[in-house]
């Protein structure tokens, strides 16, 4: 499966495109410069110091795009952790849409399949240790729609425009075979203050009709039943 569009006659477009959205996107994306980050450490502003004096935009976190794809109705026996591979990685505006731009739609990939986008150190395990002690929001979406939430959650992901943002890990769009998935991952399921927070910021920032309901697991009770999104313990 290519999730990578491979239309070359498609790339220069597509980059210019990318390169005007970036006058529009820059200031929800770019982190200020006069910005003070103590939590950043040594490499991550010597990234910043780097992109800025070459003129490009740095995003305050590095990001990974991962996916998953399973056969269906065969039982896999290898390791989950086996099945997840990178695509790519980015860590300025300009990167992330020549990325972004070359990825395949929502709507064109196969089911069952798993789109990641996770800050860079983090696995889209249960089992990290950035996840495991924290849990996800879960909103399910009819397969015609998945698409624009999925972009609006990405750029809002990227562009730091989430409440709490250091307690976020990541994001995933589950593709399945009568619905689609997206969830948010974060750090700590007991900080309930952080929690509700991330609930509200992304019913804010994906413009998400009253209609939908969200719903948020643990990742350790994920690990006791195996499943990702049955079972679910919060609603709102």
């Amino acid at each position: 499966m290519e999730l990578i569009a491979e239309k070359e006659s498609n790339h220069n477009n597509n980059e210019n495109n990318s390169n005007n959205n970036v006058t529009s996107y820059a200031q929800a994306l770019v982190v200020d410069s006069h910005d003070n980050h103590p939590k950043e450490s040594d490499e991550v502003r010597e990234r910043h110091a780097r992109d800025l004096k070459a003129g490009l935009h740095p995003l305050k976190h590095k990001f990974v795009f991962w996916y998953t794809r399973r056969t269906p109705g065969i039982r896999s026996q290898t390791p989950y952790e086996d099945n997840i591979k990178k695509i790519v990685d980015f860590s300025t505006v300009e990167d992330f849409w020549v990325c972004y731009c070359h990825l395949a739609r929502p709507s064109s990939l196969p089911s069952p399949t798993d789109l990641h986008l996770f800050k860079d150190g983090i696995r889209p395990l249960w089992e990290d240790s950035a996840n495991c002690n924290g849990g996800k929001w879960i909103i399910r979406f009819k397969k015609a729609v998945s698409g624009r939430f999925w972009e609006d959650l990405v750029l809002a992901l990227v562009g730091d425009q989430l409440d709490y943002g250091e307690n976020i890990c990541g994001a995933v769009l589950s593709i399945r075979f009568n619905e689609d998935i997206l969830s948010v991952w974060n750090r700590n399921a007991s900080d309930h203050q952080a929690v509700m927070a991330l609930r509200d910021a992304i019913k804010r920032n994906l413009k998400l009709p009253h209609s939908y309901l969200m719903e948020y697991k643990p990742h350790d009770a994920s690990l006791r039943d195996n499943s990702s999104y049955r079972n679910t313990w919060l609603r709102g």
